[in-house]
Formats: C-alpha cells, structure tokens, sequence
C-alpha cells in the first residue's frame, strides 16, 4: 500500500484544494491530510475564518481523503512520515524549493503539484472580504453587489 500525505490549512474550501487531493489521490492507495490547527497558523502568521474543528470536517468529507490528522508544528512531518508509513508527501508547487519542504526527500517522495492560479486561497478570500464589505454597505442592492465585488477582485488581482 502507498500512502500519500498532504498538509495544509485548507480554509475556505474551493475547486483548487479538491484538484491538489484528487491529484494527490492519484499518487497512492491511502491519502492523510495534515489539516492546520489554529494555534499553527498563528504561528505562521495566518488567519482563517473557519475553526480547525471546521476545516477538519470538511476535509473529511471529500472522497478522496482517507484520513485526517492535525498540522501542529513544522517540526512534525519526519514523525508524521515514520508514524504513517508515508511513500509521498505532495504540496503545492508554490513550496518548491522551500526548506519546509525539501529536507524530507531523505524520508520519502516529495511531490509539488501546480495550484491553479485563478483559484488560490488568496484570490478566493479576497472575494469573501470584498462581499461582505459590501454587504455591510448596501444591504438593499443585491444585484450589482456581485457585479461590483468581482470588479474590483479582478482589477486588484491584475497587480499580483
């Protein structure tokens, strides 16, 4: 049997995280997701909107997932690989080259898979930002609240 491991935070669940698991999926017989805890991400400095409770229950959910374990600290992964008997560990390629990462090629695989760029987590909280400003603007408008919310994702999109 091939296990596959994948870590991230996977708040605000979109088509971009189900590809990088189905991909992911592909790779093995057994796929874990390293889910990030909350007090993790405030250690790299990263917010979510979902609890970890949350993003571990929709991260479950998804077929292709066959277990979920929490992301605590950097310094897991070599533990997470022996624990699970780990064949790949698959990240984003926005990760390549990282030290993060790229140390554990003496434990098993690394694999860097392509993000789809027009779905980041990024792009995708910022259009949740933007609705909900404008939500808190103009209640009585729904119509050209969407209109208005992808205009103006889109043209500060154009500078990233």
């Amino acid at each position: 049997m091939k296990t596959v491991l994948v870590y991230g935070t996977f708040d605000l669940l979109h088509p971009g995280h189900l590809y990088l698991l189905e991909e992911a999926k592909k790779l093995g017989d057994k796929l874990i997701v390293g889910v990030s805890t909350d007090s993790f991400n405030a250690v790299k400095h990263k917010s979510s909107f979902l609890a970890y409770e949350d993003r571990k229950r929709m991260v479950e959910a998804i077929r292709y997932v066959d277990q979920v374990i929490p992301e605590e600290t950097w310094d897991q992964k070599v533990d997470d690989i022996k624990k699970y008997h780990v064949d790949v560990v698959v990240m984003g390629d926005d990760w390549k080259g990282s030290d993060k990462f790229e140390y554990l090629k003496e434990y098993c695989d690394v694999v860097y898979l392509p993000k789809m760029p027009e779905l980041s987590s990024t792009r995708f909280r910022g259009y949740v930002t933007t609705y909900v400003e404008e939500i808190e603007k103009d209640e009585d408008n729904n119509e050209s609240r969407v209109k208005r919310v992808v205009e103006r994702n889109e043209g500060s999109n154009k500078n990233n």
